[in-house]
């Protein structure tokens, strides 16, 4: 369906993938809205239709709705709300929220993760709370919109370095950054491209790239530091603590809100 879809979306598709076995995946691909859209759309009926004949597994029809240019920014931002989390406020650049003692991350992510609403960022910011960062080094991997590494520097690291192998994502975090006036080294990369060691290291991913790059975060996480990684699904966590109690990092911190679980890691 992805390569059927892909044939006329443009920039690619996006697949939502359920949480349970009992929902089905989205596959959606976005089409100019021209002359002979009518037409792709469809050529891909008739394909999905092809497909559905052979009996390869449920495939639902196909929809196709409109979408006006405007209603992308003016419902992100209805959805983007100022929210306090542990030590910190995160706002969108166009509210004036008081934040009293919070700490303000103000954020206009764009197309990058991380507006602070996820239950994994969230847990990462209340971990960020807890753990006295001041005069630390930090790696934030995998950083979206920065708002980790943001954190990190807010609450005094010596230095924050923020990496993400999405070349959009990268650009957004350097913007994110600049508006909050302060000084991260972002970059185009993973862990394996970190350079020493880090008293603190972020990775707020998914499971199947926490398993992939944890010799790269072990490596890079000094002696008695703190490693928090999130992204991951409780009927993961089993497999994550292996991945990483193979590279001699045992968890000192747990936290699990609705299916997802944080966890803080250490030698």
């Amino acid at each position: 369906m992805s390569e059927i879809l892909g044939r006329v979306g443009y920039n690619g598709v996006a697949v939502e993938e359920p949480l349970d076995s009992a929902t089905l995946a989205v596959v959606k691909a976005y089409l100019v809205y021209d002359q002979v859209a009518r037409i792709r759309v469809r050529r891909v009926r008739d394909a999905l239709g092809h497909l559905q004949a052979f009996g390869l597994g449920p495939i639902g029809e196909l929809q196709v709705r409109e979408v006006a240019d405007e209603e992308w920014l003016e419902t992100w931002k209805a959805s983007f709300k100022p929210i306090r989390v542990g030590a910190f406020l995160v706002r969108p650049t166009w509210s004036d929220a008081d934040p009293g003692e919070a700490i303000v991350l103000s954020l206009d992510p764009g197309m990058a993760f991380g507006t602070g609403l996820h239950p994994t960022t969230q847990a990462c910011l209340r971990a960020l709370s807890r753990i006295d960062v001041a005069r630390m080094r930090v790696a934030d991997v995998g950083t979206g919109s920065a708002i980790l590494a943001i954190a990190c520097a807010k609450r005094g690291a010596r230095e924050v370095v923020a990496v993400d192998i999405d070349e959009v994502a990268a650009r957004e975090a350097k913007e994110n950054v600049a508006r909050n006036g302060v000084g991260i080294d972002v970059g185009v990369g993973s862990a394996s491209d970190l350079v020493g060691t880090f008293d603190v290291v972020l990775a707020n991913i998914v499971a199947a790239v926490l398993q992939k790059i944890a010799p790269h975060l072990a490596a890079h996480l000094g002696r008695g530091g703190r490693l928090v990684v999130a992204g991951i699904i409780a009927t993961e966590e089993d497999e994550i603590r292996a991945a990483f109690a193979g590279h001699g990092l045992r968890p000192v911190g747990r936290e699990q809100e609705g299916d997802w679980v944080t966890l803080e890691l250490t030698r």
